[in-house]
């Protein structure tokens, strides 16, 4: 037997390897197989009804036919406020408790809030929206509520996302950046946030996924029914393609089989094209670590 010749044990722990790799392969393929047949159905249901018209157009005959410009203006809005909400509030909480909070029962009891709070159902997130916003706050029922409710809602992703990130930043950058006489804020803003800015990113796309397909939020604090007219401020009411979808799918009769697939599809290609910009924008940003 030549001394480079595999062992019994070596063959054995090949096969394993091959094994393992073919059962992670095939749990990879039963995850993606759904997704795929889903977009599938939205697209040879949906795209009859996707059209230039389809996207600048208002909704006409009883949102039986007629476009979803409004719907999906009002859904634009909506995330985009919601995200200059919640990332400058969820990005500082991180900084502080990764880099200023020392670990004690209080540091420990907010950890402990933010992962329930991650948990809490869109419902609840939507009846305290209500309270808060819309009656305490005296926003009405508004973009501004229904954004402020999504930022709520979204918070615990971008506060993980964050921290995870900045911990993931060597300490040897930090100690340097001390060691050459800069404060603490200095090096987080100079050194610790230009590296962990990719993976800030990754809570934002999260975020943007989310916020714009959520329903129960947005149906009690800002989003409505049908409007005749394209809201002027944040403190206007709006129609949203979540629950613009939810509504000729179930409260509409009469819609023509193609649209509210041709709705779904348009929800779905908004998301994507939003979470590629921020994944092309994240990945420029990997490119230029220096470690």
């Amino acid at each position: 037997m030549s001394m480079f010749s595999a062992t019994p044990r070596n063959i054995r722990n090949d096969r394993i390897e091959k094994a393992v790799k073919a059962l992670y392969l095939a749990m990879t393929l039963i995850l993606i197989t759904p997704v795929v047949m889903i977009l599938g159905v939205l697209v040879q249901k949906g795209m009859p009804a996707v059209s230039w018209a389809f996207l600048t157009t208002d909704p006409t005959n009883g949102m039986t036919a007629g476009g979803i410009f409004p719907a999906l203006l009002g859904t634009v809005a909506i995330v985009v406020v919601a995200l200059l909400a919640s990332v400058p509030i969820g990005v500082a909480a991180a900084i502080y408790l990764s880099e200023y909070a020392p670990d004690t029962w209080l540091t420990r009891l907010i950890n402990l809030a933010i992962i329930n709070l991650a948990g809490v159902p869109s419902i609840v997130h939507a009846l305290f929206g209500v309270g808060a916003f819309v009656l305490f706050f005296g926003f009405g029922t508004s973009i501004l509520a229904a954004s402020l409710t999504l930022a709520v809602m979204t918070l615990p992703v971008v506060i993980v996302s964050t921290r995870e990130s900045l911990q993931a930043v060597p300490m040897a950058f930090r100690e340097a950046c001390w060691n050459m006489g800069a404060t603490r804020w200095q090096t987080i803003w100079r050194v610790v946030l230009p590296n962990a800015i990719s993976g800030i990113l990754t809570g934002v796309i999260l975020e943007v996924s989310r916020t714009a397909g959520e329903t129960a939020p947005i149906m009690f604090t800002g989003a409505a029914f049908f409007l005749p007219f394209l809201p002027q401020s944040v403190f206007d009411q709006t129609m949203a393609m979540s629950l613009h979808l939810f509504v000729i799918s179930t409260q509409v009769p009469g819609v023509p089989e193609s649209l509210p697939y041709g709705v779904a599809l348009v929800l779905i290609g908004m998301v994507l094209a939003m979470n590629s910009i921020s994944i092309v924008f994240r990945i420029y940003l990997r490119r230029r670590k220096k470690w």
